[in-house]
């Protein structure tokens, strides 16, 4: 089978690669676990200043690497840029905290001394999407490889060469032969890659039915697993929120990457004595996004990264009128080269449509009407997932409040659009996963945390 590269702003194809052969796999497998007995041997220090290099080797190769990510899956080239920025923080946050995080820390008992020691678990395999073909595989793989883990990728099949440049990074910041592998196979063979014996923990990020199906595989064979699956985001706008700079934020949430993110502003959920004003906020801002070719500096709305992305939420913003949503804005193919979707807004969407109780992978907001704060919040968790969301409100003492006690949701930000952070744990709740991603609580997702007692 062949693994294709599509530049999804012209339909074009741009290579073809290979995909390895089963015994290529088993190779790789072999060489991932000698390089994790070398590898967690090796001083915290030495691989603290690897992951430095490998910060530094991503800044050096920043316009490089951005392209790739901008020809592959057709995000503007600015946010490709700083989706490389971001990487480069990961690999340094880490670095510097290393020793912090991974110090054994002592428990007093009645032993001698008892305490608790953090030790890496082997080859994990990270199965990762398209859509941050960058900033996804490095916010796992920078604490898995400081925790002394090897690693080994098998990324979307339409990131190939994203995938190929992610190891050669690794490999020019001088990390050891096969500590980090990409492996470019189809989804036809990683039911065996999970496994296989040699592997000791995964890492998914992608759809809910695909986590699903990682998760029962990795739970079949007692693997620990890490999933990180959809999200349809609800943005509650209350009464008394600043509009002007709650719709700039909320629009800047939605358009970004497309629409294409987990994490996306979905659902503006407005309480009714500013429905309307909001609504004609975010109707103005979106209309002004330039929708383009993703290399071009002024593009603010590249093509979605697939024809069948367009069509399935094409097919959803139609459904979702037939049942009584009022089209705003956008909702028409433009009918151009390329996977290109306009910025779209439903008004009055309601329970029953797809835009109220489906993931929307594309540049469109969903306008919902809440009688009242308590409806608001009611309607926010009306919903399969919990990701993120986020309040907006001139009261922060209430925003605070709603945001911890409220929302069902692994992150959940007051008067901001929701983000990740290496700093700051990243996950979900309900269907949208379990496990946590970055900070300290990321990096020992993959260890054994093991108890010592000495008498």
């Amino acid at each position: 089978m062949l693994l294709k590269s599509i530049n999804p702003a012209t339909g074009e194809l741009v290579r073809e690669y290979d995909e390895l052969q089963w015994d290529d796999v088993d190779s790789a497998l072999d060489h991932s676990l000698v390089a994790f007995h070398q590898w967690k041997r090796s001083a915290l220090s030495i691989r603290a200043g690897l992951l430095k290099s490998a910060s530094d080797k991503l800044l050096e190769k920043l316009e490089g690497l951005a392209f790739n990510i901008s020809l592959e899956m057709g995000k503007p080239i600015r946010e490709s840029r700083s989706e490389i920025e971001k990487c480069a923080w990961v690999c340094r946050y880490y670095a510097e905290h290393a020793e912090a995080f991974l110090a054994p820390q002592d428990i007093p008992t009645e032993a001698t001394q008892s305490y608790v020691a953090f030790n890496p678990l082997g080859p994990v395999l990270a199965i990762m999407p398209w859509n941050f073909p960058f900033w996804q595989v490095f916010r796992f793989a920078a604490p898995a490889l400081l925790a002394g883990n090897t690693v080994l990728l098998k990324h979307a099949s339409n990131v190939p060469a994203c995938a190929l440049a992610i190891e050669q990074v690794f490999v020019e910041a001088g990390f050891p032969s096969k500590v980090f592998q990409t492996l470019l196979i189809s989804s036809r063979k990683i039911d065996n890659v999970i496994a296989d014996r040699r592997i000791q923990a995964v890492t998914f990020t992608g759809s809910t039915p695909a986590g699903r199906s990682v998760g029962e595989i990795a739970g079949r064979h007692l693997k620990k697993s890490v999933l990180e699956l959809g999200g349809s985001d609800p943005y509650l706008i209350l009464a008394d929120a600043n509009l002007e700079e709650a719709a700039e934020i909320c629009v800047k949430a939605r358009l970004m990457n497309a629409g294409q993110s987990c994490i996306s502003a979905k659902r503006f959920i407005v309480e009714a004595p500013v429905y309307e004003a909001f609504s004609h906020l975010v109707v103005k801002k979106m209309s002004a996004a330039v929708m383009g070719d993703p290399m071009d500096e002024k593009t603010d709305l590249g093509p979605l990264a697939r024809n069948n992305l367009r069509l399935d939420i094409e097919a959803q913003v139609n459904n979702s009128v037939s049942k009584g949503a009022e089209l705003l804005l956008g909702g028409i193919d433009p009918q151009i080269p390329g996977a290109f979707y306009p910025a779209t807004v439903l008004g009055n969407v309601t329970a029953g449509m797809p835009a109220y109780h489906e993931e929307l992978f594309g540049p469109v907001a969903a306008l919902i009407k809440a009688a009242n704060m308590e409806e608001a919040i009611s309607i926010a968790n009306d919903t399969t997932f919990g990701l993120g969301a986020a309040v907006f409100t001139t009261d922060i003492e209430k925003g605070r409040y709603i945001a911890e006690h409220e929302l069902e949701a692994g992150s959940c930000f007051v008067n901001d659009f929701v983000k990740s952070d290496p700093r700051l744990p990243f996950g979900g709740v309900k269907e949208s996963g379990y496990g946590r991603e970055l900070s300290v609580f990321g990096l020992r997702e993959f260890m054994n945390i093991k108890t010592v007692v000495v008498r």
